[in-house]
């Protein structure tokens, strides 16, 4: 059996017609930026999250610059976030000339430790930026709660959780700013780069607005420095279609889910979902020792199986100025070994569960 990791082929199968359908149309209109396609999009992202002030923009990095851009963020300020994290994360950080400040994870939920985030707080400190790893939303309450203590912007990198909830509000709709991916494997993702960002009032939505645009707010009239970060309406378009039944996917993802936490061995450290949210499953991640051997013997099987993430933030050589040393943040670390991204898509059978599942726990 050859498992599909992502199943980007199916994805496309299920809604091919429509898919031509509205490609077709962007194409013979020529129209391609910022026309009714991406107004539809960012109105129905609206209606998904409950949060209005949604802009599409060209890919989640692209969102997390724009937040960091709206508020200000120069040389010198600091931005509290995680090491255990892909590195767009902390890489916008630096690119604005600010300084990502690191704080280790919980190890249940890989997210940010948020009893250890105000013992880095210092009068640099601008934000806060926790990711809601895998699919399931940081504890938001708790962080939101720092941030106005200290008069601190929240910015949430759910690059792999949209559409997942946290105390009955969607990802995105729980911070200052909520930004968010649609690259192609994400659980909602368009045919290349793509991304949105969300507001909490309508003055940064409107900077925002102007800003995707190089700071325009009428042709030729530039209010602030800004950047290319427009979503294309073909890409709107793909998205629009997948939206119709992205909650009917979330469902899917969350029904393969339970089904590898039912069939796997006790002796592997499964996922943990909190009682107050749900995920979207962006991965099904686990822990295991001799990860190495284990993947090798899956891929002979036709298991295919990712890392996500091998090397934390503080240990890669493009944040070795910022002087952490291996140590620094032991749970990240730790936690770097030993994951372990199974299969995950709405698609898999449940022979296809069997058998990933089956030879896993026979492997371990």
């Amino acid at each position: 059996m050859n498992i599909d990791f992502a199943n980007l082929t199916q994805a496309y199968k299920e809604h091919e017609e429509e898919f031509q359908r509205v490609s077709l149309e962007v194409m013979s209109s020529a129209n391609y930026i910022l026309g009714k396609e991406t107004d539809e999009f960012e109105h129905n992202l609206g209606k998904f999250t409950g949060n209005d002030f949604a802009l599409g923009c060209s890919s989640g990095t692209d969102a997390l610059l724009l937040a960091m851009m709206a508020m200000g963020l120069k040389s010198g300020d600091e931005v509290i976030t995680t090491p255990f994290t892909f590195i767009a994360t902390a890489e916008t950080i630096a690119c604005l000339g600010a300084k990502p400040v690191f704080v280790d994870i919980d190890e249940e939920t890989y997210n940010i430790d948020v009893a250890k985030i105000e013992q880095v707080i210092t009068k640099s400190t601008k934000a806060i930026m926790p990711v809601s790893l895998y699919g399931q939303i940081a504890e938001m309450d708790e962080i939101n709660a720092i941030a106005k203590k200290h008069n601190l912007a929240v910015i949430e990198d759910a690059a792999q959780s949209f559409g997942a909830t946290y105390k009955g509000k969607r990802s995105c709709n729980v911070s200052t700013f909520g930004c968010t991916s649609f690259f192609p494997a994400k659980p909602l993702g368009c045919f290349g780069d793509g991304g949105a960002i969300f507001a909490s009032n309508e003055e940064d939505y409107q900077k925002i607005k102007a800003m995707r645009v190089h700071g325009q707010v009428e042709r030729y009239t530039h209010h602030y420095i800004g950047m290319g970060g427009r979503l294309d309406n073909l890409q709107a378009a793909i998205l629009n279609v997948k939206l119709k039944t992205y909650e009917n996917d979330i469902s899917r993802r969350q029904a393969v889910a339970k089904k590898y936490s039912d069939k796997l061995s006790d002796n592997i450290i499964k996922p943990t979902i909190k009682a107050d949210r749900t995920s979207v499953w962006a991965q099904y991640t686990v822990r295991v020792k001799n990860r190495d051997r284990i993947q090798k013997e899956l891929k002979e099987l036709g298991i295919p199986t990712a890392v996500h993430y091998p090397i934390p933030m503080h240990l890669q050589k493009c944040f070795s100025y910022l002087g952490y040393r291996s140590g620094d943040f032991p749970v990240s670390e730790k936690c770097s070994q030993e994951v372990m991204s199974l299969p995950m898509n709405p698609y898999l059978e449940e022979s296809e569960i069997e058998y990933i599942t089956t030879n896993l726990n026979t492997i371990l």
